[in-house]
């Protein structure tokens, strides 16, 4: 049986906080808020949790599971980028953004996409959840919380726990989130590509719909 936290969205509990990210390097599987919805969290080191999330996902090796880093500093410690693709993060983080970018040797090879050695990387723009990462001093590895047959995203945390309360370890209810998912952008070849449509507007990409 999942623990639940409710956590203040713009001033977050310390002390669940640390309790959150205490688990979280105890193995723990978690749901916590982001401005683009609810999102599946775990430790980047732990295998056995990444494959949970795997089976909860349904999702197969080839798609990307997310770093979500506290900021840009951070996400280049794990993704290669150029000059042009920090200007284009630096004008469009922190927010509703997964950009696709080349990992560096700091990701392990089990979490990068298996043909292109690349890893999806995004800086969120909620309190909760750059607490906890401020917390864990580390990225957390995750995914949107989009079940197998839906659509969107679940953002009410009632269906949440009916769903999960018995897969998961933790749901942080983080106040009211966004329904859409992250914008996913391609910066690994010569032109950003859009990968998915989502919250984050496309418009300073260079992008057409």
């Amino acid at each position: 049986m999942a623990q639940f936290f409710h956590i203040h969205p713009d001033n977050p509990n310390a002390r669940l906080i640390k309790q959150a990210a205490t688990l979280l390097r105890e193995g723990a599987v978690i749901v916590y808020p982001t401005d683009s919805g609810y999102a599946l969290g775990c430790h980047l080191e732990d295998k056995e949790a990444v494959t949970r999330i795997r089976q909860i996902r349904n999702l197969d090796e080839h798609h990307h599971l997310t770093l979500v880093c506290r900021d840009l500093s951070e996400l280049a410690n794990y993704a290669r980028v150029d000059n042009v693709q920090f200007r284009l993060l630096k004008h469009n983080t922190p927010g509703a953004y997964t950009f696709i970018l080349q990992a560096t040797k700091e990701v392990p090879r089990r979490l990068q996409h298996p043909k292109r050695s690349s890893v999806g990387v995004r800086i969120p723009d909620h309190p909760v959840a750059l607490a906890l990462l401020e917390e864990m001093g580390e990225p957390l590895l995750s995914s949107t919380l989009i079940l197998p047959g839906d659509a969107f995203p679940l953002t009410d945390v009632d269906e949440i726990r009916a769903a999960l309360e018995q897969t998961v370890d933790l749901i942080i209810e983080g106040g009211v989130v966004g329904i859409e998912p992250t914008t996913v952008i391609d910066l690994t070849g010569a032109t950003p590509q859009l990968l998915r449509a989502g919250r984050g507007d496309i418009m300073p990409f260079g992008i057409e719909a």
